[in-house]
């Protein structure tokens, strides 16, 4: 069957956005790209700093509320629907709940096609390149790294520790089918 969705999971500042780019140059049919970030910035103001919407706390930790739940399951039914209806869609996605969260994701998709890719990279460059990114609430690449490929299971890993986006991208693009 053919791949539907490619999504790849990892911490903050890991690389994914830019592995999506080169994703959607090397892959030979238009792929949609929608990411976490975009969910989250479409969020209300309101929802951007309460316990009921999304919460970064000094530290880097990152806490969600049932609001934020609700709205990310609509968002991620959405995002399954357009599959279904034709379109080839890439996420990139921060599993905060590792195994729970691609949970969710795999009662949405049902017998959808995907790619599941974990996205990797040592703490250590992850936050060097939160540092330099400057809009990242210092502490959540390192604070994440680990945690959100908790008990999730793919079909491939990528390491952009030492490995360029394009690279990646190619790896990934090879397994499409």
């Amino acid at each position: 069957m053919t791949t539907q969705m490619i999504i790849l999971n990892g911490g903050s500042s890991s690389g994914k956005s830019g592995i999506v780019r080169c994703l959607q140059a090397v892959l030979p049919e238009p792929w949609l790209a929608f990411g976490c970030d975009a969910f989250v910035d479409a969020l209300p103001a309101r929802m951007q700093a309460s316990d009921e919407g999304i919460a970064f706390a000094a530290d880097g930790g990152v806490s969600v509320g049932a609001d934020f739940l609700a709205l990310e399951a609509a968002w991620r039914d959405g995002l399954v629907a357009m599959a279904r209806a034709g379109a080839r869609i890439v996420v990139d996605d921060v599993f905060l709940g590792g195994a729970a969260s691609q949970q969710r994701w795999q009662k949405a998709l049902g017998e959808l096609p995907v790619l599941w890719v974990g996205v990797r990279c040592t703490s250590a460059v992850a936050t060097g390149r939160e540092v330099a990114r400057g809009d990242r609430t210092r502490g959540m690449a390192a604070s994440q790294a680990e945690v959100v490929h908790a008990g999730v299971r793919y079909d491939l890993e990528v390491d952009t520790t030492h490995t360029e986006s394009l690279a990646c991208a190619r790896t990934i693009a090879a397994r499409v089918g």
